[in-house]
């Protein structure tokens, strides 16, 4: 396979991978209705920016260490699915709090003042890619596929997860404009608290299920 036909195939494969329906999806979705487009693009981008870590630790063997070694897989697991539950308790915490118009006015002041672009949602995002080791060993067995010989591979496994990450801004970017025709309605404090419960529910649904999953 010659570079240009191992790109070609791989965007294909990533494309649909990135269109798939998960955990990034959820988080951006949720992001984007609660806290503000802005918010959202900043944890848009951390989610593909740890795709492209991903793809470099993998062509450095990083990834390959968490094939092998069974305690470097449960270490990444067991933080990873505590990293999800604790996020997922934040939201059903906020969504079962009684509204408090003070706190109201100050977050949609934030929200429009893009203020709270700088709490850490780039790093919410990009956490919640880096503690799955599933990424990582899905790397580690796709990635190779793609690899013509005599290529340089780090330098060509990076730039396939930077066409991986760039797909997921763009997908992202979707996600976050289908949105602002119902702003109006996604300012309502009943529907980002019913966001919050139900995305904070499927976070906390995906950590237990990393956290007990069995390596395949």
């Amino acid at each position: 396979m010659d570079p240009v036909s191992a790109i070609i195939a791989f965007s294909i494969a990533a494309a649909l991978v990135t269109l798939t329906p998960g955990l990034d999806t959820a988080l951006v979705l949720r992001t984007a209705t609660v806290e503000g487009p802005k918010q959202a693009f900043a944890a848009g981008l951390g989610i593909s920016a740890g795709v492209i870590t991903w793809g470099f630790a993998a062509s450095v063997g990083l990834g390959a260490l968490l094939a092998v070694s069974e305690a470097a897989y449960r270490v990444m697991q067991f933080a990873g699915a505590a990293y999800l539950i604790w996020l997922g308790f934040k939201m059903l915490r906020a969504a079962l709090r009684p509204a408090d118009p003070a706190q109201l006015e100050k977050a949609a002041a934030e929200v429009a003042a893009g203020q709270s672009a700088s709490r850490g949602w780039f790093w919410r995002g990009l956490m919640t890619n880096l503690l799955n080791p599933k990424v990582g060993v899905f790397y580690v067995s796709f990635l190779p596929q793609f690899i013509p010989a005599d290529v340089p591979v780090t330098a060509f496994s990076t730039g396939l997860a930077a066409i991986h990450g760039l797909m997921g801004v763009l997908w992202f970017a979707v996600i976050i404009l289908a949105t602002r025709p119902i702003a109006g309605l996604l300012r309502r404090p009943s529907f980002t608290r019913g966001i919050d419960g139900l995305t904070g529910s499927v976070l906390i649904a995906f950590g237990l299920r990393l956290a007990f999953e069995r390596r395949g």
